[in-house]
């Protein structure tokens, strides 16, 4: 798939949390593409201490906020 420059990109970084290098950083509708298919949800849905464990599965979203 062909990927068109972002416009948003450099806002999308400076506001973006994820700690994990990829190539997708900061172009927020391919991460949340490809964290949608993998079952997870991307680090901006985690607080920094658990963004940080690059655990982005659906259940720990769950335990996360469940308290």
């Amino acid at each position: 798939m062909e990927r068109k420059p972002c416009p948003n990109i450099k806002v999308n970084l400076e506001n973006c949390p994820c700690t994990y290098p990829c190539d997708i950083k900061g172009i927020c509708c391919q991460c949340l593409l490809n964290h949608r298919l993998h079952g997870e949800l991307p680090a901006c849905y985690f607080p920094p201490e658990v963004e940080r464990t690059y655990d982005r599965s659906i259940r720990r979203f769950i335990a996360t906020y469940r308290k």
